[in-house]
């Protein structure tokens, strides 16, 4: 596909919330046949069944029509997320496939790892596998999208809880660091991996990042403004995406204090950038 879909954003949200196939087809009375066509764009999706689509992932139906992935896991009975959110961290609940798919791509690289390993990986068949997912560099695709939606989605929440420019900056500085370092695993996919995207999917995931980084860039500039901030924003986004390569749970030091050390440092690449 070219870009984002309805059926891709069920897709997304039902591996996110743990849900199978199956079970999702059980809960709306229709057959595994007709998920399937739905998350493939094979069948016209009615509004009632994206509304009832969406209840039962726990969605917002507008996120589904956007065709936006589901990026935050949310488990069941807790609430949404509300402010401070960005800075909270569950453990993230793939669906298996992308989960055991992940840990082979970071151990042994995406191109090394072949269906068959994921396949004993997630305990599945490689018919299982196929039947979800057409190919490898789809399961990567996805993983792609929900590392790209979560890190933006975080870096919005965390810029809209300063209460002046600089003060959102360094939020956002310390969102991107704090994401790096506790999904070290899909982060260290996405700056690693991005030779295993072609056509579309890889134009598609650099837009995302790149408006990352625009993003940054943004906010910087309106702490300095006047000033060429696009050298010291790409040193500060390039320091962030370099932490999975270091840092470790069982440290020194934990992750938030790391992430609020960065913040210091990107303060001091910015006022370098007004002199």
């Amino acid at each position: 596909m070219t870009e984002q879909t309805v059926g891709r954003a069920v897709r997304s949200a039902r591996r996110v919330r743990g849900v199978s196939l199956r079970a999702l087809a059980r809960k709306l009375s229709v057959s595994p046949a007709t998920i399937s066509a739905i998350e493939n764009d094979h069948t016209r999706l009615t509004v009632e069944r994206l509304h009832r689509i969406a209840e039962i992932l726990d969605v917002p139906a507008s996120r589904l029509l956007r065709g936006e992935p589901t990026a935050l896991p949310i488990p069941p009975g807790q609430p949404r997320p509300e402010a401070g959110s960005w800075s909270h961290y569950d453990d993230l609940r793939l669906d298996p496939v992308l989960a055991a798919s992940a840990r082979l791509f970071v151990a042994q690289g995406f191109h090394a790892t072949s269906m068959r390993g994921i396949a004993a990986e997630a305990s599945m068949s490689v018919a299982g596998i196929y039947h979800h997912f057409p190919s490898k560099e789809r399961i990567l695709v996805d993983l792609m999208d929900l590392t790209m939606a979560e890190i933006k989605w975080r870096l919005l929440a965390a810029r809209d809880e300063g209460n002046d420019e600089a003060e959102s900056f360094g939020l956002m500085v310390e969102s991107l660091a704090l994401f790096h370092a506790v999904r070290g695993d899909l982060a260290f996919l996405g700056a690693s991996e991005m030779r295993g995207l072609s056509g579309a999917d890889l134009k598609r995931i650099i837009g995302m990042r790149n408006e990352v980084q625009h993003l940054l860039d943004e906010q910087a500039a309106l702490v300095a403004p006047g000033a060429d901030v696009r050298i010291p924003c790409r040193a500060i986004a390039t320091m962030c995406t370099s932490l999975p390569s270091w840092f470790r749970n069982d440290g020194p030091l934990t992750a938030e204090d790391v992430a609020k050390q960065y913040v210091a440092f990107a303060m001091a690449l910015l006022e370098g950038a007004t002199l």
